[in-house]
């Protein structure tokens, strides 16, 4: 297989990421891709030879085998390395169809562009974006359990027993360097788990990014909204200027109607009134 030519694949997927999306990619670069071609391929690379049983019955020793290896480690991982790389694809047929759509809006509408940056996680993208995060977390966490799920764990026995058709009765069958074999099985598992917390931090971090940018704009449009509802009118000048500086022509207005404080004195008086024109007509009377 051309690891290279997936490297520089996903090295332009690079440039789309996060942080922990730059991470992501040296994980499994570096301590998975560069280990499984240069170290892993060769540990196992004799097991079939050195599967040793103490038996000389034909086909026992082949039975064990498949028996006790369903599946190579080797191929396991070579199909879980593909499976977790391959949604990255998602992200760059994405970008690749905003670019064409927006080259052809510049060209309907002479230069004007649909999208301002077309790798910009906004949009349909960012929604690519973390589904792809997703499948890259249930394709590491499934292969996982299988390889757990067939291997009983991931320990590697150095002596196994086995009493399949056409061993005689039990036998005793041993792999080669099985030490060696469980330290590749834990880092390669390790190395996973740390890729698959990568990766919840990255969704982690663009929920959070994108809803305190919503709450920002929501924000930003109450505000807008406050200012709007509370704009300043023209100021009005004064009554005086208005009737006596500007103009000391203009006739002015007619006088609005009492205030109460007014007619509570008017009321007053007249009552006071009353009551002395009756007490000078009474001192006429006598």
């Amino acid at each position: 297989m051309n690891w290279g030519a997936l490297e520089s694949l996903l090295t332009g997927v690079n440039k789309y990421s996060t942080v922990f999306g730059r991470i992501w990619l040296s994980m499994v670069f570096v301590f998975r891709v560069l280990v499984f071609v240069v170290a892993a391929q060769r540990v196992w690379g004799d097991e079939n030879k050195d599967f040793v049983c103490n038996t000389l019955q034909p086909g026992c020793a082949n039975v064990c085998y498949d028996h006790y290896f369903p599946i190579s480690h080797i191929r396991l991982w070579a199909l879980q390395l593909i499976f977790v790389t391959c949604p990255s694809l998602l992200v760059v047929g994405h970008v690749k169809w905003r670019e064409q759509k927006d080259l052809r809006y510049t060209t309907c509408h002479k230069g004007a562009h649909l999208y301002a940056n077309p790798g910009k996680k906004r949009g349909g993208l960012w929604w690519t974006y973390l589904l792809s995060l997703i499948l890259k977390v249930s394709f590491d966490i499934g292969f996982l359990y299988i390889l757990y799920h067939i291997y009983d764990g991931y320990d590697m026995p150095k002596l196994s027993k086995c009493e399949l058709d056409p061993c005689p009765n039990v036998v005793d069958c041993y792999i080669s360097r099985p030490t060696e074999k469980k330290i590749f099985t834990i880092f390669m598992v390790v190395s996973a788990c740390v890729c698959v917390v990568m990766c919840f931090c990255e969704m982690g971090y663009l929920i959070c990014k994108k809803i305190h940018k919503k709450l920002n704009l929501h924000k930003k449009n109450r505000q807008q909204m406050f200012a709007e509802s509370h704009e300043l009118g023209e100021l009005v000048p004064p009554r005086s200027l208005r009737y006596n500086r500007i103009d000391p022509t203009a006739s002015r207005p007619a006088s609005r109607a009492p205030s109460r404080a007014p007619s509570r004195t008017s009321i007053h008086n007249l009552h006071n009134s009353k009551k002395e024109e009756a007490a000078a007509a009474e001192r006429g009377k006598s």
